[in-house]
């Protein structure tokens, strides 16, 4: 699962770290949730030949895949991250992840251990030597009834490896740089052919920091979310813990 995460790289190296021409200015962010805007990476058009420019574009989207057949969406669930293991067969998924891969920018994710039926101790988990991660996304563009459009998208879920299981059994899934061309190459490439990019990241490649409870709240978006918490006891079990929301409008900022 995730929930929340944080992008504090500036938008020289998070286009850099995408292959992306360049960013508009933006701040950190480090308490992103879902309905919040976030920023994507899709394959663009091709260039000319001989070109030097890259072929990937950057998207904002809201965070909280609408699928195109929805009628209301006040009665639909929101969905922020998508299970890796049915997305192809899954209705609400199953056209983005044909036509519509993105890559989703990161500095790390946030995850909770739960304790009985209390929301528990949060983790702040990043990678291990630093710098930035790319998440499976999927993006759909939905039509409002009053004709107005609006991208929405998701982040692709699957089991967690042994670094984060002992907090929650599910993570995002992670795209290696050698790997982005084929994930976003919807053109060429069917679901089945991108499918061995759906695993759990490599042992040791995350890890994971306790930090305080101020990152439950949503409206705490600075860098003392990530200070070092007090780990509590270990819990007897781990249970699934759905995320906060709110209503930001469509801006970085």
């Amino acid at each position: 699962m995730c929930g929340r995460f944080a992008l504090t790289a500036t938008p020289d190296q998070t286009a850099a770290f995408l292959g992306l021409a360049e960013l508009e200015d933006f701040p950190a962010r480090y308490n992103i949730a879902p309905t919040q805007p976030v920023l994507m990476a899709i394959a663009g058009l091709p260039q000319a030949p001989c070109s030097n420019l890259p072929d990937r574009q950057p998207m904002l989207v809201r965070w909280g895949l609408i699928p195109t057949w929805v009628k209301d969406t006040h009665e639909f669930p929101l969905l922020f991250n998508a299970r890796s293991e049915g997305a192809t067969e899954k209705a609400s998924f199953r056209t983005a992840m044909r036509h519509r891969r993105a890559l989703v920018p990161a500095s790390g994710f946030y995850e909770w251990r739960q304790s009985g039926g209390k929301r528990g101790q949060p983790y702040w988990v990043r990678p291990k030597h630093g710098g930035l991660v790319a998440f499976a996304g999927l993006i759909e563009t939905y039509a409002e009834p009053g004709g107005s459009e609006m991208d929405t998208g998701a982040i692709l879920t699957v089991n967690a490896n042994a670094d984060i299981a002992y907090i929650h059994d599910r993570m995002p899934v992670v795209i290696n740089p050698q790997d982005f061309a084929r994930w976003l190459d919807c053109r060429m490439l069917e679901p089945r052919d991108v499918a061995d990019l759906l695993r759990p990241a490599q042992l040791d490649f995350f890890e994971a920091v306790p930090v305080s409870d101020l990152v439950n709240k949503v409206a705490n978006t600075g860098p003392e979310i990530q200070e070092k918490g007090i780990v509590g006891p270990e819990p007897e079990k781990t249970r699934r813990q759905k995320s906060g929301a709110d209503d930001s409008q469509m801006t970085l900022f």
